[in-house]
């Protein structure tokens, strides 16, 4: 989604001179673009009359916010110790050939960004996928296709 000018400003209006609200209205930007464009982190330390450093600062701090645009659909695989014993790495790998991308990257088509974390904490599910905020344990290779085709179908809907 191409930055409005106009959408920012309704993002970064309602916290003018609230410096305390950083997070909040990266947070919200964020949502609104799914990633933190440099004329929005500018318009934000205007705003907030923060240095630009500082938004920065927080922006690249919190693993939740991206400087990169990320794609409609999230895919995360953990790779933490219980998901990789368990075959995470094969999940990936699945992952990595049906999207035609390696870990950390978007789709040409900005559909799908591919994340590869440490740990999602919660072991007892692994191997473990979230896409779109949905979790999905006990993944297999074989499994991948099917939960790509339920993001698209949401997508549809």
């Amino acid at each position: 989604m191409p930055v409005s000018p106009n959408g920012l400003e309704v993002l970064v209006r309602r916290y003018r001179g609230r410096r305390r609200a950083l997070i909040q209205v990266l947070q919200d930007i964020h949502d609104r673009y799914r990633w933190l464009p440099p004329e929005a982190l500018e318009r934000v330390a205007e705003a907030l009359g923060v240095p630009l450093v500082q938004v920065y600062g927080v922006a690249t701090f919190y693993k939740s916010f991206s400087l990169t645009p990320r794609g409609r659909h999230v895919c995360t695989v953990c790779l933490g110790t219980a998901c990789h014993v368990r075959g995470g790495a094969a999940v990936l790998e699945e992952f990595e050939r049906r999207l035609g991308i390696a870990a950390g990257r978007t789709t040409s088509d900005g559909r799908h960004t591919l994340e590869r974390v440490n740990c999602l904490g919660a072991c007892a599910l692994a191997p473990l996928v979230v896409v779109d905020g949905h979790y999905h344990g006990q993944m297999t290779p074989v499994k991948v296709g099917a939960v790509l085709a339920a993001a698209a179908k949401d997508e549809a809907a």
